[in-house]
């Protein structure tokens, strides 16, 4: 049995809890970009834990999921004031508007297309932004579906879940949307990864499990230890095996590509972990909304 890894944990206060850090990704100059919801400010960290925060135009816009884009700046959706950002390394903002009202843009992931492709949970739809700022949507098939987050396929279609709909759909450049409803009821799915292994990995807030999907839609289903450990998301790291957050259970997931689960616990209490990426030194980083920063070496 392949051995259980040494896993370090480091923690990195980088505001107070009221503000809640939430998406990460790591940026082109070698830091972790970070947003902080609830106070509407974009965050960069060190691998060494040096800190900087940037305010949007508006403190209660929601900056919500984050990702390096393909023009070496940072795009990053805000939920509550539905509209796309863009950040430069040097802290420039820009902020583009969504053609659809209350489309509650969340996830956002860089596409094969150099353009972003992104979620629009309020509006059941997947939109498209160029870096130049143009927007095309495309409607899904399914009504309340709330389309959460977002990967690129090996198939080089975008793989996004549908929480609400307890579903996982694919789009195409040409918009055409492919439906797989989850053999387990209630599964909510949130975060999606695409995997080592050619399949997407997701994770199941709602039922306690991670979830596989091959490009041509077939879906096994791990239960994690804890059903109610409310997975929240998940990242493909360099080690091949996909790690996830237990929100509600204050621990982070790895999963083996064959389905074995591994959890460790964070140090600090109730830290309530939520986005997670590989960072440039080849470590895992997840935000917690305790208000910190946590880095995983893995041994």
């Amino acid at each position: 049995m392949p051995r259980r890894p040494t896993v370090s944990l480091t923690e990195f206060p980088v505001s107070g809890p009221e503000a809640g850090p939430y998406g990460i990704a790591a940026g082109p100059d070698g830091a972790l970009w970070f947003t902080l919801v609830h106070h509407g400010r974009i965050g960069r960290v060190t691998p060494d834990g040096d800190t900087t925060s940037y305010p949007l135009e508006s403190a209660s816009g929601g900056p919500s999921v984050i990702t390096a884009g393909p023009d070496d700046a940072l795009w990053f959706t805000e939920f509550r004031s539905h509209r796309i950002g863009r950040i430069t390394t040097a802290g420039d903002i820009s902020s583009f508007p969504l053609p659809t009202s209350d489309a509650g843009p969340f996830g956002i992931v860089a596409g094969p297309d150099d353009a972003l492709w992104f979620t629009e949970a309020g509006a059941d739809r997947i939109g498209r932004i160029t870096t130049d700022g143009h927007v095309t949507e495309f409607s899904l098939p399914l009504a309340k579906a709330f389309p959460s987050a977002i990967a690129v396929g090996p198939d080089g279609r975008m793989w996004f879940t549908m929480n609400q709909a307890n579903a996982i759909g694919a789009v195409a450049g040409d918009g055409t949307v492919a439906v797989h409803p989850l053999p387990t009821p209630a599964g909510a799915p949130v975060g999606i990864t695409a995997g080592a292994d050619g399949a997407l990995w997701f994770v199941e807030i709602g039922a306690g499990q991670v979830g596989r999907i091959t490009p041509d839609g077939e879906i096994t289903e791990f239960a994690l230890p804890d059903p109610a450990s409310r997975p929240h998301a998940i990242a493909a790291g360099a080690d091949g095996n996909c790690w996830f957050t237990e929100w509600g259970a204050n621990r982070i997931g790895r999963i083996t590509p064959d389905g074995r689960v591994d959890e460790h616990e964070l140090p600090s209490p109730s830290s309530e972990p939520h986005g997670i990426a590989q960072g440039p030194d080849g470590a895992m980083w997840t935000a917690l909304e305790i208000g910190s920063i946590a880095r995983l070496a893995i041994g």
